[in-house]
């Protein structure tokens, strides 16, 4: 069944990542280098921490610098995976507003219906009205978003582990040290992008009004993020600020590029 093969595959990146982001991927006092043993940091966090130094040497060793546009760069060059995913969510966003007329019917017939025997017959009848209409709740383009997670998690810890980075100061700030107004422009950042993502949520919702129970999270983690930055270098505020601001941007545009009213009838919309 394709929705099990999804799955499976989805199970089998993340056991992926766990093993090869393990231990020595994460130790900050541990400079990458040629000789750093494993998988994940000889192809992945050692090449970036590479074109770190290239990019900082093209520009008279301007380290912030080269955060900052390879940050952009490796965003630019994930934003094909981004941009498939919005699709396929906007898609069967689509499909399932044409579709609920029939599921409320459906959730009528059975509504005062509580045997087993009922409920089966229930879901039975839900599964054929989706195959009847080619809709698969399932395909919202999880994967995708999953795949970019080594090539940020490599980046983040090419940072982190890139000794050069520490000697040198960008705009009013040391990179290896702690700054005191970064983590307050990163919170702030990340707060933004949560409501961007809250309002284009809202503008989707079949029940208007209905509570978000990831609203709570959304609200933490900024909170969270701005604290945990005062103990890191200014590299990394730098790297998430830079990375949450292009995030704002990305979704705002591919919200206006997928988001239209659906036009065309149900089981023809493009997947």
């Amino acid at each position: 069944m394709n929705t099990k093969r999804r799955l499976f595959a989805l199970l089998t990146l993340i056991l992926m990542l766990l093993i090869l982001g393990g231990c020595a991927a994460s130790d900050p006092h541990n400079p990458i280098n040629a000789q750093s043993p494993g998988v994940f940091n000889h192809y992945l966090i050692y090449p970036f921490s590479l074109l770190i130094t290239f990019v900082a040497n093209t520009f008279d060793g301007n380290y912030g610098l080269s955060i900052v546009l390879m940050t952009l760069i490796i965003r630019l060059a994930i934003m094909p995976l981004m941009m498939n995913s919005t699709k396929k969510q906007t898609s069967m966003r689509e499909k399932m507003a044409l579709l609920q007329p029939e599921i409320k019917a459906l959730e009528e017939k059975y509504k005062n219906e509580k045997s087993t025997e009922k409920q089966q017959q229930r879901q039975t009848e839900m599964m054929q009205l989706y195959q009847k209409h080619q809709v698969n709740p399932l395909n919202i383009g999880c994967l995708p978003m999953l795949l970019q997670l080594p090539i940020t998690l490599a980046f983040y810890y090419a940072i982190q582990r890139t000794p050069e980075i520490a000697a040198h100061d960008f705009l009013w700030f040391s990179l290896g040290q702690p700054d005191k107004i970064l983590p307050f422009i990163a919170a702030a950042v990340y707060y933004v992008q949560f409501r961007v993502s809250q309002s284009i949520a809202a503008q989707h919702q079949q029940q208007p009004g209905q509570n978000n129970p990831m609203a709570l999270l959304g609200l933490l983690s900024p909170m969270m993020m701005g604290a945990l930055a005062f103990a890191m270098p200014a590299a990394l505020p730098l790297y998430w600020s830079v990375g949450g601001i292009f995030i704002i941007v990305q979704t705002i545009v591919l919200n206006k590029m997928y988001s239209k009213p659906a036009k065309q009838k149900l089981g023809t919309v493009s997947e």
